[in-house]
């Protein structure tokens, strides 16, 4: 085997070992951001109650 090929084949094996691990850290950070969706806000907010006083109590 040539130096030249030898070059060649670390430098590509390099590339593989580097295209594989980014794309686990892409499936990785997909799969994870999906989770963190901002809260739905309801259509319609909802009255604030109060608790009801007794009849003559001030």
């Amino acid at each position: 085997m040539s130096l030249t090929m030898a070059i060649l084949m670390l430098v590509g094996m390099w590339l593989s070992v580097a295209a594989a691990m980014l794309w686990g850290v892409l499936r990785i950070v997909r799969r994870h951001s999906h989770h963190h969706r901002p809260p739905l806000v309801p259509a319609k907010p909802q009255p604030v109650r109060r608790p009801r006083r007794p009849a003559g109590v001030h």
